[in-house]
């Protein structure tokens, strides 16, 4: 897949502000720190174009970037951080609850766990939380670079050990640095695509 045009089309903080183009949308979840920011920069070819912040749990709103002008991608706020107050946290529950429970454009959710880790107790519930609404989960598995190839399988048991993928469910292995599992995610995004990549 070829990244020809990546803009920052809205942060929207309710369903009345989300894009009304019908054009795919592909959510992208994960714990703070988990590599989100980068897993965007990568998959768009772009170094910094979404912002990495020191601060967890920063993003506070749903950023649709448009890709191409074929799809978006939807980063929303990192869970499992404790900065935030319980009301933020609402807050935030109901945002990403309206998204998910209503929105029609939403093909498939991209899963950011750390790789290095075993999944932790939130990863399991945001698991369960996105079946329960019966969306398609893509894991990745993010900064397999810090993990020696001969030990890989190791910790690719393991996450899926803890989280049980459901049939249409899979797990791709991702590097921000050697670019590992990219073309694999191009893959899963094109197959929501009205055309065919070369």
């Amino acid at each position: 897949m070829k990244i020809t045009s990546v803009e920052l089309y809205i942060s929207a903080v309710r369903q009345s502000q989300y894009p009304i183009d019908k054009l795919p949308e592909f959510l992208i979840v994960g714990r703070s720190n988990v590599g989100k920011s980068s897993f965007v920069n990568t998959m768009i070819n772009r170094k910094n174009f979404a912002r990495t912040s020191s601060k967890p749990g920063k993003t506070q709103t749903l950023n649709f970037y448009k890709i191409n002008k074929d799809f978006y991608f939807v980063d929303v706020p990192g869970y499992g951080y404790a900065i935030a107050d319980k009301k933020t946290q609402m807050k935030f529950g109901k945002m990403i609850e309206e998204y998910v429970a209503t929105r029609k454009e939403l093909k498939r959710v991209f899963m950011l766990i750390d790789f290095r880790h075993k999944p932790t107790d939130d990863d399991i519930l945001m698991y369960k939380y996105l079946k329960y609404y019966n969306l398609d989960v893509t894991i990745i598995a993010t900064k397999i670079d810090k993990i020696a190839f001969g030990q890989r399988e190791k910790y690719k048991n393991i996450i899926l050990n803890t989280i049980k993928l459901e049939n249409k469910d899979n797990l791709i292995l991702f590097s921000s640095v050697t670019k590992d599992g990219k073309k694999d995610i191009y893959n899963e995004i094109t197959k929501y695509l009205d055309f065919v990549e070369d």
